[in-house]
């Protein structure tokens, strides 16, 4: 047609030669004489007009041709159907249309003047990558699936957007190509689907013009306004960022769109369980009619009625006339707060989730009766979304208050929240105010710790020998390689490569240094790498050996991690197995008294616990509370050493464990570091401990001088005579529960700069095989049936 763009892959024509080929095959077929002389008698006088088999051009010839192209189209557009179908003509590609029911032109007609007939999110560039689709499937036929809902937006008399899905019919157009169009091959067609963005290639293998698209389109059009209301709500309450007040404006539209009342407006207010009672929503653009305050107890706002239905049985509550309802309540808070809002009738409908409250969705009419208890139904299939945005709002500003503590804090163990949550919540009230807030440190006075770990012995150690076993047999590889290769070109690089990379592996077995992995990977980069490629040029059998020895490595170092990657996941399994396993046990042992907890994993996993009044104020804090803990992390700490075990049971490497609890018998401060996000010692005077848990772990006997922790054993480090005391009250109770052994030690520990006195005793843990199992074992014993 003469308005479409030059830049389209096919020329457009209306055409009907498939409309007179069938009344050609019906007159074949047909029996009644009747219909035999009407269809002779319409192909006759259709003859004269040879447009309509070879193409329509143009608007004008359109124009010039319309009484015989309603003749054609009568058959396809019945009058009897007319007023009731929704249906049009259209030319291909096309916004231009040549017929329609008269129901569709009244739709239409009540649009407007300034209505313009096209697709809903259609542009440009889609359309020439649609019509090379078609072009596939219809020519060469493929089956390429690349339909999408055609949407057509036609606002209706009094303005409310109506919303209609194309349903198209393309039985009566032709596709054929031109001397202009490239061959499509199968390649192309795979090169096509992977770019479906990229006009310009699909550009080039459907030339502008290079096609004709000949025919017309059936258009039926089906009214999804309530549908697409649906849809589009849940679009714009489950959408994750909703911070717009565009969008609440759409909120509103829609709702609008649904009810067919321009000037529906849209309220939500919250219910609070705890509290029962009414408050405003924690988001801008989302008003309350029913609250004149931010919040209003359910009883004094709410009348028995509408109490019984939003509140206890989670119905609808419709009032279709404000002012006769007010009349009859005697004008109560609610009648007065609607009446103020311009409210003369409304929907209440209650927002819960698994008989849980959540708020109350106020639909708001400035006319009586527009809305009542018969259109109410509407919210059904709406209010599972509205449930659901509700719910998140709720979340999202409890995450709020988390967000900030995250922010400001990092990670807070539920013990402590509580004073954070306080601390939050007035940030973000001074925030909201003035628009400058700060989180003040967080302190806790007069309180008694605990310290304990289980580290893994001599992981140091243990990691060098990974890597240094690691490096050789990467070096050996390399070594066979350049040996391959010698045999194969006799250059002297590769007798000198051989003597350098030999001395390599007697000095990682010698002398292991943190240096010796670097100094292998700069002779792999540097040296290594360019051979290896030329290596893969010379023979089928060397670049098997490359490929064999490339296989072995890790794609993100370029090394061999095999024995690492065994400590790596060893160790990673255990720490994660005993952290899991001691914050199991953790939350039993908050019911002891509110502390707080925190660990956290090296080679092992430490815990630090603080205890006292100040921690849980709501409970009154006694010195029981304290000893029960200690022995709770004593049993704790032998289970740990046990769990240490049986995770690595049937397991390539086996590590041993080394366990301490250090006793502390003073009360002091903690306070939480804003710079460092964690709760720290406060004060030089109580910096002692925190020297005193960097040093014990190294410490060493006094007469022996050999490391205090030792495999197999439990080490407790004091300071004071009465915490011996109570200490080995607490061994001898767990001896008689066959947790220790009888093999109990008192020891002196070294002195250490800044830490002098200390004591230990060192107690033989009994292990078992299976948790809860009565066998005990020592663990000599253990490291048998383990081995």
């Amino acid at each position: 047609m003469e308005k479409q763009s030059k830049d389209f892959p096919a020329d457009i024509k209306l055409g009907f030669k498939k409309v007179i080929d069938a009344y050609h095959s019906e007159l074949k077929s047909a029996k009644n004489k009747i219909s035999q002389s009407f269809l002779k008698d319409t192909l006759e006088y259709l003859e004269s007009f040879p447009k309509l088999v070879n193409g329509i051009e143009s608007e004008a010839e359109l124009e010039a041709h319309s009484e015989p192209i309603n003749l054609l189209m009568d058959h396809l557009f019945p009058h009897n159907l007319t007023q009731n179908e929704i249906k049009a003509a259209i030319v291909p590609m096309q916004n231009i249309v040549f017929k329609k029911t008269e129901r569709l032109q009244k739709i239409i007609k009540n649009a407007g003047a300034d209505f313009k007939w096209e697709v809903k999110d259609n542009d440009h560039e889609r359309h020439y990558i649609t019509a090379g689709v078609h072009i596939l499937n219809h020519y060469y036929n493929y089956q390429i699936e690349f339909s999408r809902p055609l949407v057509y937006d036609i606002p209706d008399e009094q303005g409310n957007m109506k919303h209609y899905r194309a349903v198209l019919n393309a039985d009566f157009v032709e596709i054929f190509p031109t001397e202009k169009a490239p061959e499509i091959t199968q390649e192309d067609v795979d090169i096509l689907i992977q770019n479906s963005t990229d006009v310009s290639l699909w550009r080039e293998k459907f030339p502008p013009k290079s096609w004709v698209f000949q025919g017309f389109l059936i258009l039926n059009l089906i009214d999804i306004t309530a549908d697409y209301g649906i849809s589009s709500l849940k679009s714009a309450l489950l959408e994750k960022t909703r911070q717009d007040n565009t969008n609440l404006g759409d909120f509103s539209e829609i709702f609008q769109s649904i009810y067919k009342i321009p000037d529906l407006r849209i309220g939500l207010t919250l219910f609070n369980k705890d509290k029962n009672s009414l408050q405003t929503m924690h988001s801008k653009g989302l008003e309350s009619f029913i609250l004149q305050k931010n919040k209003a107890g359910c009883k004094s706002l709410l009348c028995e009625t509408s109490y019984e239905k939003l509140v206890q049985e989670h119905r609808y509550f419709s009032i279709p006339n404000v002012e006769e309802y007010a009349r009859k309540t005697n004008n109560n808070q609610l009648s007065r707060n609607l009446l103020a809002n311009n409210a003369k009738s409304c929907i209440l409908a209650p927002i819960a989730l698994k008989d849980e409250l959540l708020g109350v969705l106020e639909l708001i009419s400035p006319r009586k009766n527009e809305l009542n208890s018969i259109n109410a139904i509407k919210l059904d299939d709406l209010l599972p979304y509205i449930v659901t945005a509700v719910e998140r709002n709720r979340s999202e500003y409890e995450n709020r208050i988390k967000a900030v503590i995250q922010n400001e804090c990092t990670s807070i163990h539920p013990s402590v929240l509580w004073v954070f949550e306080e601390e939050a919540h007035r940030y973000i009230q001074d925030l909201e105010e003035d628009g400058v807030a700060s989180f003040r440190d967080i302190s806790f006075h007069n309180v008694h710790p605990l310290y304990g770990q289980i580290d893994i012995v001599g992981s140091s150690d243990e990691r060098n020998k990974s890597i240094q076993e690691d490096l050789t047999d990467q070096l050996n590889a390399i070594l066979e390689i350049i040996r391959a290769l010698q045999k194969r070109e006799d250059l002297p690089i590769y007798e000198q490569l051989s003597y350098r990379i030999g001395t390599f592996v007697k000095n990682l077995k010698e002398n292991m240094t943190a240096a010796s992995e670097q100094k292998v990977a700069l002779l792999l980069k540097n040296e290594i790498a360019p051979i290896l490629n030329h290596a893969e040029t010379l023979s089928s059998d060397i670049k098997k050996k490359v490929e064999d020895y490339r296989q072995m490595l890790d794609p993100d170092s370029v090394l061999i991690y095999n024995k690492r990657k065994l400590y790596d996941i060893s160790v990673a399994n255990i720490n994660r197995m005993l952290a899991r396993f001691i914050d199991r046990k953790q939350r039993d042992a908050q019911s002891i008294f509110p502390h707080y907890f925190e660990r956290y994993k090296t080679d092992g996993v430490d815990h630090n616990m603080y205890i006292g009044q100040e921690i849980a104020p709501k409970k009154e804090f006694n010195i029981l509370y304290l000893y029960n803990l200690r022995l709770w992390q004593l049993v704790t700490m032998c289970e740990m050493e046990n769990k240490f075990y049986q995770i690595q049971e049937g397991s390539e490497l086996q590590l041993d464990a080394a366990s301490l609890i250090l006793v502390f018998n003073s009360t002091l401060s903690i306070r939480y570091r804003m710079d460092e996000k964690k709760f720290d010692i406060d004060g030089t005077y109580n910096a002692r401990y925190e020297i005193i848990k960097k040093r014990i772990d190294k410490a060493r006997e006094k007469h022996s001088n050999e490391r205090i922790t030792e495999k197999g054993k439990l080490v407790i480090i004091y300071a004071q005579k009465s915490d011996e005391k109570e200490y080995l009250r607490y061994i001898k109770y767990l001896q008689a529960k066959s947790y220790l052994g009888e093999n109990v030690e008192l020891l002196e520990l070294e002195d250490v700069q800044g830490v002098i006195g200390l004591k230990a005793i060192r107690v033989e843990i009994l292990y078992h095989k299976e948790m809860g199992t009565e066998e005990k074992l020592t663990y000599e014993d253990l490291i048998k049936e383990l081995n």
